[in-house]
């Protein structure tokens, strides 16, 4: 980040405070859910997340060793940041049932962030918007958008700077809002007042914990990514471990049990913008429609879709898994014999077993 002078905005304490007011009201008029101020350090969250890694629990995820000097000061990642500007969104289009998480073993479920638009684009979109607003009144400053885009430690910043608390399930969690929302970071280069830490609220609440259906919540606030139902159908691309495979149920692409389960989302928000809007039918299809997808329809119903990020290959083997998970049928049974040469050998594996499963129900 530049530090000419024209790029530093130098401003006097009632200034400041009234800067910081006037961008946390731009910023909800862009439809960000809240906006705080954070300051560029996260040395805190380093010891945690070190024992995290030294356990393995971020399994095949090599890119979140790297870059730790840079994770826990942010002005080593863009050298001039002076505050950074935190805000989120909420997705949900309709709330859910608080402290349910429905049984539906025939449909296909898609974790709900994920079944409109992709966020990473809307999210970086709208804080550049936020930044050409904020120029148009201080003139020239040095912006850079992050959407889970670099290595930041974004959940970290934003509990610093009262956004909420980390709950027990590691995800952040907002008293009046629960945890239904993702994150985005605006680094700049201006002299704006930090915000105070929130206060934790989980108690003695072990729920998201007892919920997870495959134990991956090791302990309050560690989660072992390589149990993770968000990571196997997500981020791994190998062959699921047999023992996870039942637990996964009919979860196609991530998991939202443990927020359900969260006595705090029964004050989840509805989302006020529309690319959070389900596409395709992706909230209302069963596991036989999406494993009619060839790879050319996979393409054109995830295109401008995080969906895209698991890959054919796998989407297919997570739909596998599904259908061996769902309740008995001929239908399916059928279906997993026709297409078991169509596809990779990984996928294969997670076919066969789908059909032993199958085949144990009848």
């Amino acid at each position: 980040m530049a530090t000419s002078a024209q790029s530093k905005i130098q401003l006097n304490q009632d200034d400041s405070e009234s800067l910081k007011t006037w961008i946390k009201a731009q910023a909800l008029a862009l439809g960000f859910s809240d906006c705080v101020i954070a300051k560029p350090d996260a040395q805190e969250e380093l010891p945690r997340f070190k024992e995290y890694l030294k356990r393995g629990y971020h399994g095949d995820m090599k890119f979140l060793e790297e870059n730790l000097e840079k994770r826990a000061d942010p002005t080593l990642l863009i050298p001039g940041t002076k505050s950074i500007i935190c805000v989120r969104m909420d997705y949900l289009v309709e709330t859910p049932k608080p402290r349910y998480v429905p049984h539906q073993p025939n449909a296909a479920i898609i974790a709900r962030y994920a079944r409109g638009r992709d966020y990473h684009k809307v999210m970086r979109g709208r804080l550049k918007t936020l930044a050409s607003i904020i120029r148009e009144k201080v003139g020239d400053f040095e912006a850079r958008p992050f959407a889970d885009s670099a290595p930041v430690f974004e959940k970290s910043l934003a509990e610093n700077a009262g956004m909420g608390w980390t709950g027990k399930h590691t995800l952040l969690i907002h008293k009046k809002s629960g945890s239904f929302f993702v994150l985005g970071e605006l680094f700049t280069s201006l002299d704006l007042p930090f915000d105070s830490p929130a206060t934790k609220h989980c108690g003695s609440c072990t729920a998201c914990i007892d919920i997870c259906p495959t134990q991956a919540i090791v302990e309050p606030y560690m989660l072992d990514a390589r149990k993770c139902i968000a990571y196997l159908t997500i981020e791994y691309k190998g062959i699921i471990p047999e023992e996870l495979r039942r637990g996964i149920g009919n979860r196609v692409f991530g998991c939202d049990d443990c927020q359900l389960i969260c006595p705090w989302n029964s004050f989840a928000k509805k989302t006020t913008i529309e690319d959070f809007n389900p596409r395709h039918g992706l909230d209302h299809l069963n596991l036989l429609d999406l494993w009619q997808w060839d790879e050319e329809t996979f393409l054109s119903c995830t295109e401008g879709s995080p969906i895209r990020r698991t890959g054919y290959q796998s989407f297919m083997r997570n739909i596998a898994i599904g259908l061996g998970n769902a309740d008995y049928s001929d239908e399916i049974l059928c279906a997993l014999q026709q297409k078991r040469v169509l596809h990779d050998e990984i996928v294969q594996v997670h076919i066969d077993w789908a059909i032993a499963e199958q085949l144990a129900k009848a």
